[in-house]
């Protein structure tokens, strides 16, 4: 069963319109997008994007978390490349990912621990986990 948040850090706020093929903005004015359906020759971008740039972002700094727990420095250019699959199962609407991780100069044992722990620490892999398929790669 689902906890509720203790103490809540921050709350983004978003209004959309249009659904895939329309626009949204966020109550401060920072984000304003357009639109497009997956694989459209539309201008926006697609929710599937949002979420795969959303997910690394947030992955790498997991991997920052874990990797100070580990007195491990990571690089500089660390880098996650996400993929975020939409398909079906049967009738309905599934997504899947990848996420390719980048870690230069450490060495792949190391990297691994560090990309498995973040997988526990990231708010979008807790939120995804046991819902979709992921699976975690070093590169």
């Amino acid at each position: 069963m689902a906890k509720s948040v203790e103490k809540v850090l921050y709350t983004a706020k978003t209004h959309t319109t249009g659904g895939r093929a329309g626009a949204a903005q966020s109550s401060d004015g920072r984000l304003r997008i357009e639109l497009s359906p997956p694989g459209s020759s539309g201008a926006g971008t697609n929710p599937e994007q949002l979420f795969a740039a959303g997910w690394s972002a947030c992955f790498i700094g997991a991997m920052e978390r874990a990797a100070r727990k580990l007195d491990v420095k990571l690089p500089r250019d660390v880098a996650v490349d996400a993929e975020v699959d939409l398909g079906t199962v049967g009738e309905d609407f599934q997504l899947q990912a990848r996420l390719n991780v980048s870690l230069p100069g450490v060495d792949r044992a190391t990297a691994q621990t560090i990309i498995d722990a973040a997988h526990q620490l990231c708010p979008y892999s807790r939120a995804t986990r046991g819902n979709i398929v992921v699976e975690l790669s070093a590169a």
